[in-house]
């Protein structure tokens, strides 16, 4: 079996829509399964902690999570062309994933959404990538062959997928692409995983 973990940050449920797609590329590949995980808020008071476990969605990510996973989808929404500070919080708890290369060699892609349709999405994904880069990950993004990246008219990049929030929903081109790299993220770590076993 392999094991796509889809870490995500998602405040208002647009980045975790995005997860869940990516979800159902990742287990149309045979032998392949989705782990969604999230993280709490990082809050402005030292004392607040937040509850072990979420009121609704996804459970919260534990290094074990990213240690085991066979490949990492990574989310968060936009926030001034950067990932959200909570993942941002706990991208940075990994040094001893680091220290172990515990994630070197196995691969990782990153997904963003976005309110306004120029709002960084693609500097987003590409300052998302350099903590995948500093563990030695192997970078899946969208090829230009997929079909609907050259259709779509909101969201969607080669740096992985993308998405415009606005009132109208997930287009259909963005389900595409997201289903799609979830898709090639998963035969990539199925690929890498039977190489490793070879």
């Amino acid at each position: 079996m392999i094991e796509i973990l889809i870490l995500y940050y998602s405040r208002w449920g647009a980045t975790s829509e995005m997860a869940n797609l990516i979800a159902r590329g990742v287990e149309e590949v045979e032998g392949a399964v989705a782990k969604l995980r999230t993280v709490p808020e990082v809050s402005p008071v030292c004392a607040a902690t937040a509850d072990g476990i979420p009121d609704s969605g996804a459970p919260y990510a534990s290094l074990e999570d990213l240690r085991d996973c066979d490949g990492l989808a990574l989310g968060s929404p936009t926030h001034f062309g950067n990932m959200a500070a909570p993942l941002k919080h706990f991208i940075d708890s990994t040094s001893s994933l680091w220290f172990s290369g515990a994630l070197s060699g196995k691969p990782a892609g990153v997904f963003t959404s976005t309110s306004s349709l120029h709002g960084g999405q693609e500097a987003t994904l590409i300052t998302m990538l350099l903590p995948l880069l500093h563990h030695g990950m192997i970078l899946v993004g969208i090829p230009s062959s997929e079909t609907a990246l050259s259709k779509t008219q909101s969201g969607g990049t080669p740096y992985g997928p993308s998405r415009h929030s606005g009132k109208d929903g997930v287009s259909e081109e963005e389900r595409q692409l997201c289903r799609a790299f979830g898709a090639r993220l998963a035969r990539t770590a199925r690929a890498l995983k039977q190489d490793r076993a070879g």
